[in-house]
């Protein structure tokens, strides 16, 4: 028998758009109250929520549907020439996994790579209360040239894929391509793991910065309350 879950949602007042400039956000989530559980997560996936630390939200803005979830297919995907050589780069990369939890190691990681996009300077504090919660299945896989750490790929284990939580990687190595070479990885660990998607978040038309995750193809939009291919949203 299917146990149900019953829960309230709210709602954010408006506030600057972190990715259109000349919009205003309302992001809609599940309640903090609400008993949150992994399979509770897999199920709100399928309609476009993600998660931020134990909140599990999806964008609700009026007059604007800018931000869709995209999935990839993984076992119709076809890497461009580029990916293909950006994977050869990356040969001698060594990926393991560690369970969710602080390690100074990987917060200094995380520090110098939003420093090298003039972000704000985190703390321990955010940078757990981002990346870590108690009901999700999630491991960070960490990326290594030979001991060095370069990358971490923060994964959440759903039941049919895996959600591209978050990654991040050393500055120091632009050639590698270091974030295009994680996504290749998950989509290759995730036909490994015999799932269907691998979650990459949302993509937003007019945001530059949103735009790479286009270059997996073929990709599907969570459009109308219904996984689509692009041809449908257009």
């Amino acid at each position: 028998m299917t146990q149900r879950i019953f829960f309230n949602l709210c709602t954010t007042p408006p506030h600057k758009c972190g990715y259109l400039s000349n919009k205003l956000a309302t992001t809609l989530f599940i309640e903090p109250e609400t008993p949150k559980t992994a399979s509770l997560y897999d199920n709100l996936s399928q309609q476009g929520f993600r998660r931020s630390g134990g909140d599990i939200y999806r964008p609700d803005c009026y007059g604007c549907n800018a931000c869709i979830p995209v999935r990839i297919p993984v076992q119709k995907f076809v890497p461009r020439r580029s990916q293909r050589r950006v994977w050869q780069k990356n040969y001698d990369l060594t990926v393991s996994a560690v369970p969710a939890s602080f390690k100074s190691e990987h917060f200094n990681l995380y520090r110098r790579y939003l420093s090298s996009r003039h972000l704000d300077n985190p703390n321990p504090n955010t940078y757990t209360q981002f990346l870590i919660c108690s009901w999700a299945r999630t491991k960070f896989y960490e990326f290594r040239l030979n001991k060095k750490l370069v990358a971490v790929a923060v994964i959440d284990h759903l039941k049919h894929g895996l959600s591209a939580m978050y990654t991040f990687f050393d500055p120091d190595y632009p050639a590698r391509s270091l974030g295009v070479y994680a996504i290749l990885w998950q989509i290759e660990e995730t036909k490994r793991l015999n799932l269907d998607w691998l979650y990459l978040g949302y993509w937003i038309k007019d945001c530059k910065k949103m735009n790479y995750k286009t270059e997996y193809q073929p990709l599907e939009y969570y459009y109308r309350e219904k996984w689509q291919p692009e041809a449908k949203i257009i």
